[in-house]
């Protein structure tokens, strides 16, 4: 019998959902936190891209890269989901711009006293996961958080100028797929 995580060259813990509540927390009291954390998420992403592409060796599929589109958002939610982060689905928000969404994203805790999205860690680990994927620098912009309030935790991704542009429209109270919409057309 296999493991669900391959084994791995970098080292990696498991540790409760509760620590991502304490992150937020501190990040609350110091916003200047909140890119720490972005950028430790990411730094953990550009490494879970090593371990997704093991994973997909284990069962036979391609490498991340060569996977067909039909193919590789539900393969990356199912990965997502074992290593404990939460299941994902991928949708297609306009031409230039992507949508994953959870109910269970590990990061996002239910009832949550903040008033914004709040994912820091998972917003950059999906840009890091997700660049490597790409092999070119994407953003990642959290648009609904379970710790908000939210139903799900929806994550835009897209190029840096287009998720730029969306975020810049949405300051405006443009809401984001209309924005996104305009993004892909502009």
């Amino acid at each position: 019998m296999t493991s669900t995580i391959p084994s791995q060259s970098s080292r990696s813990v498991a540790v409760s959902a509760e620590f991502f509540g304490a992150l937020r927390a501190s990040a609350e009291r110091n916003p200047a936190a909140v890119q720490s954390l972005r950028d430790a998420g990411f730094a953990a992403g550009v490494s879970l891209y090593d371990t997704f592409s093991l994973w997909l060796d284990e069962r036979g599929e391609a490498a991340p890269a060569f996977l067909p589109d039909d193919q590789f958002g539900p393969l990356m939610g199912e990965f997502l989901s074992s290593v404990g982060w939460g299941a994902l689905r991928v949708e297609q928000v306009s031409s230039a711009v992507m949508a994953l969404d959870t109910e269970d994203w590990a990061e996002a805790t239910d009832g949550a006293e903040t008033s914004s999205p709040s994912c820091h860690v998972g917003t950059g680990l999906l840009a890091g996961f997700l660049g490597r994927v790409a092999d070119a620098p994407l953003s990642v912009l959290e648009v609904e958080c379970r710790s908000a309030g939210h139903q799900r935790c929806r994550f835009l991704i897209g190029s840096v100028d287009v998720l730029a542009y969306v975020y810049e429209a949405m300051e405006r109270g443009v809401p984001y797929d209309r924005a996104a919409n305009s993004a892909a057309t502009g």
